[in-house]
């Protein structure tokens, strides 16, 4: 019998699209404006075991568009706070957590998990590529999010192949490496925008001498201007192809 804070989801998915979704097993990569919003979805869609992978902490920056990013979550990790979130929702949920930066060393031990799906919400190009590569090679499946930054409409956000994006500088620096890479761009599934952007100056912040905003390799980078409507529906977007994939495995195969 399904329990009562899943009703309203096995009366779409049916309760083998529950059963489903309760024995998957889904790693987020990237627990921060787009992989917020995924843990978000999947936890209350009632996945029963969730990996989160992320080395950051919240600060004061992220609040304009994270879910999980408060005052009173700044300076935490974001992984414990995902936890922490995911289990006051779904108690029977199994959460682990990994607080680890993604590169071609961690890799192997990251991808030793079994797992039905895996959702790329990485904002780093080297460490997204090589998650990518990983995937598709292992024939992993997941979904990959291209960059939600700078955009403002809403109605350009679409679920497609790699192969088919357009106006977003993230896919185009993605899609150029894994060519380099043999990967075939037209297997990756990704959410992506395809909104041609004409914004002020001011939506892209230079960092400072000081490197105050450093990448996470010790790097200078860019600010880049963002809204909350964006990363929310990129996250839930992906969320909910997962939802569906997962619910409606069975069919797909006969």
């Amino acid at each position: 019998m399904v329990k009562e804070q899943f009703l309203r989801t096995s009366l779409l998915l049916g309760e083998e699209g529950i059963k489903r979704l309760q024995q998957a097993s889904v790693m987020v990569v990237g627990v921060g404006a787009v992989g917020g919003y995924v843990v978000e979805a999947l936890a209350r869609a009632g996945v029963g075991h969730l990996i989160l992978v992320d080395f950051d902490a919240f600060d004061e920056s992220n609040i304009n568009r994270q879910i999980l990013a408060l005052h009173s979550t700044v300076g935490r990790k974001k992984v414990v706070v995902a936890k922490e979130r995911i289990l006051d929702i779904n108690p029977d949920c199994v959460v682990e957590t990994k607080e680890m930066f993604v590169n071609t060393e961690t890799l192997p031990e990251l991808l030793k998990n079994k797992v039905d799906f895996v959702v790329d919400a990485i904002d780093s190009l080297n460490p997204k590529c090589c998650l990518i590569e990983a995937l598709w090679q292992q024939k992993i499946p997941f979904i990959s999010s291209m960059g939600a930054a700078l955009k403002t409409d809403t109605s350009c956000i679409k679920f497609g192949h790699l192969s088919q994006t357009k106006n977003c500088s993230l896919s185009k620096f993605v899609r150029r490496r894994l060519k380099k890479r043999k990967v075939e761009i037209s297997e990756i599934d990704c959410v992506y925008s395809d909104e041609q952007i004409n914004l002020p100056q001011t939506a892209l912040l230079e960092t400072n001498d000081e490197g105050e905003d450093m990448a996470s390799d010790g790097r200078k980078r860019h600010i880049l201007g963002s809204l909350p409507t964006i990363t929310a529906i990129f996250g839930l977007t992906i969320a909910n192809q997962v939802i569906k994939k997962i619910s409606q495995k069975n069919e797909q195969e006969k």
